[in-house]
Formats: C-alpha cells, sequence, structure tokens
C-alpha cells in the first residue's frame, strides 16, 4: 500500500492548477486522486485512537471516522446545492462496498484459495442490517409517490433519518459495549494486535488528514460541474461511480487484501459496515445537514432503488451458506457493472 502515499501529489497539483486557472479536469482528477490517500490515512489514525481508547469509545472513533472524506465532499456539495449529486454517492458508494468491493474479495480469494468460509452469525447479522438500511431508503420513495408535497417528503425524510441515527447508535453500542461474543474478537484479532502510535503523532496524522480532505473535497465540487460537461460525463455517474471508487479506495484494497491471505470474513465486515455506516449514518446526517443550506429527502430514483435492492438482496443470499468462491465474485462484480453501465448512459 506504499504507493497510496504517492497520490497525496495530486493535492497540491491540483491547488496548482486552480491558482494557474487550468481546465476544471485537472483540477478534479488532481484532487480525487489525492483523496485516495487521505481516506486511507484517516482510517489509520481513526484505528489508532480507538486502540487506545477501548472497544466502546473505539467502535464508535472508527465507525465515525470511518466515511470521512466521503461525508466531508458531500457536505460541501450540500452547501453549493448539488443535491442530486449527493443522493447519488449515497447510493453509489453502498452498491460499490456490496458489489464491487465484495465481488472483488471474493473472487480473488476464491481464485487463490477455493472455497473461503465465513462465520454465519456476525455475516448475518450485518446483512440484516444491509436490508434494514435499504428499506429504510425505500420508504419515502413509496411515500413521495403517494404524496406529492415537497414540504412532507422532507417532514419524513428527518423523522427517518432521525430514527435511522438512532438505529445505528444501537448498532454501535450492541456490537462494542453490550456484548463481545468470540466472532468479533475473532474479527477484531488484527486490528487490536497492533501496538498504538503515541497520542500525538496520532492526533497530528488525523487533523492532518481531515483538514487536507477538506480541501480536496472542496477542490472536487468546485471543479465536478466543469468536469462533468469537459468529460460527456453526467453529475449522477460522477457521484454514483467515481466518487465512491475514491472515497472508498482503502478499504476495497484492504478487503482484497484480507480476502487474498483466506480471511473472507474480514472483507464481509468491511463491505457491510462500510454500506450500513453511509445508510445509518451517512445519509441521515446529510439531510439534516441540508437543512442549514438546501433542504434535501432521501427520496432517490427508481433506478437507484432497484440497484440499491437488488444489490442488498445478493450480497444477503450469498452470506447464507457460510461459504464463498470465485464465481459469486463474479456474479456480484457482473451486477455492479450492468449497473454502472445504465448508469453511464443516464443523463
Amino acid at each position: 500500500m506504499r504507493w497510496v502515499h504517492a497520490l497525496f501529489v495530486g493535492l497540491p497539483i491540483a491547488i496548482a492548477c486552480r491558482l494557474l486557472h487550468a481546465p476544471d479536469w485537472c483540477v478534479f482528477v488532481g484532487a480525487v486522486t489525492s483523496l485516495v490517500p487521505l481516506a486511507h490515512w484517516i482510517g489509520e489514525g481513526s484505528e489508532q485512537l480507538a486502540a487506545r481508547a477501548g472497544p466502546s469509545l473505539g467502535g464508535l472513533l472508527t465507525a465515525t471516522f470511518a466515511n470521512a472524506a466521503e461525508l466531508i465532499i458531500t457536505i460541501l456539495a450540500l452547501s453549493r446545492g448539488l443535491v442530486d449529486l449527493v443522493k447519488a454517492s449515497i447510493t453509489g458508494s453502498i452498491i460499490a462496498n456490496t458489489l464491487l468491493t465484495m465481488g472483488a474479495s471474493a473472487l480473488v480469494g476464491g481464485l487463490r484459495h477455493g472455497w473461503q468460509k465465513f462465520p454465519l452469525k456476525p455475516t448475518g447479522r450485518h446483512a440484516a442490517m444491509m436490508i434494514l438500511a435499504v428499506a429504510a431508503l425505500v420508504v419515502p420513495a413509496s411515500f413521495a409517490h403517494m404524496q406529492s408535497s415537497v414540504r412532507a417528503r422532507e417532514e419524513v425524510s428527518i423523522g427517518v433519518s432521525i430514527l435511522l441515527l438512532l438505529t445505528y447508535a444501537a448498532s454501535i453500542y450492541y456490537a462494542h459495549v453490550w456484548v463481545v461474543r468470540e466472532d468479533r474478537e475473532r474479527a477484531d484479532r488484527p486490528r487490536r494486535a497492533r501496538r498504538a502510535r503515541p497520542l500525538g503523532p496520532t492526533v497530528g496524522l488525523l487533523a492532518g488528514s481531515v483538514l487536507g480532505a477538506t480541501a480536496a473535497g472542496e477542490l472536487v465540487v468546485e471543479s465536478v460541474q466543469g468536469f462533468s460537461r469537459s468529460a460527456g460525463l453526467s453529475e449522477s455517474f460522477i457521484g454514483l461511480i467515481l466518487i465512491p471508487l475514491v472515497g472508498n479506495a482503502a478499504e476495497q484494497f484492504a478487503a482484497i487484501r484480507f480476502a487474498a491471505d483466506n480471511r473472507i470474513d474480514l472483507s464481509f465486515s468491511i463491505a457491510a459496515n462500510s454500506s450500513t455506516q453511509i445508510a445509518l449514518f451517512v445519509a441521515p446526517v446529510l439531510v439534516l445537514v441540508s437543512l442549514f443550506y438546501t433542504p434535501m429527502d432521501l427520496v432517490l430514483p427508481s433506478i437507484q432503488l432497484v440497484t440499491l435492492l437488488a444489490s442488498s438482496a445478493i450480497f444477503a443470499y450469498l452470506s447464507l451458506d457460510g461459504e464463498t468462491n470465485w464465481f459469486e465474485g463474479v456474479q456480484l462484480l457482473a451486477l455492479y457493472l450492468i449497473a454502472a453501465t445504465a448508469f453511464f448512459f443516464l443523463s
């Protein structure tokens, strides 16, 4: 993963391009590239803090910072009224984790080790949370078909968002305080085995990475419309495919690496946890934050809802038997590419 650090050079390049009034595509590509190492460093810093804080507070810290880079970008996008881009990034992050991350992990792990087994109980818990999260996003859309009032849609979205945040808080409490089961300890053992760095450098790494992600996110949001026009890509495709790929790159590589090491259970955990964090934490936070800018509801376009339902259903189905192979990875990747193809031609 050392090559990831080199991508940080994209941020000074993007800043230079902005100061020199270079084309928007130059700013966008540089800023987006720099988000890969920045997201990785935020994850590293939060894990180090978690190792010092213990399982309860540490779990909350890790979960909160896991999608910090993407949360920063979407909040900045909301401040500029890019609501459709924000909604697209929510959907894109969920399907990127459930289909792309898990599909690539199952493919790589299956080709290397054949059948890979994982514990049913924690994986089933993750699958149930995913179904709940996607169902919560379907309800506002169903309500919108029966109620045309924009105000009513916003009120329902606010209510659903508060309930999702409460559910997310309950899941954090359950996983890190209420019970620490054998399967949870097995999944966390590699993380706890790492020695914690001194507090000062850890806080400095985390703070610097967040500031860097904020600067990069601002450049991304400033240049996204110009990049969209010059590249011939819709803002929906950028939000659905490009931004989630970059924002979750570090986690995606980690999941694939775990699968290659025959630890597919950790790959499942990364994919499912990231997806549920987006739906149960990031999405409702964005709805509440949008009240200070342009109010955003949770009503997603039909094609995005269909993709979300399909991805959660196939993810849950493949987790039922406690084992996976390379062909199941191909199936997940095929669905992701089908969705990407449809999004590419969607104006």
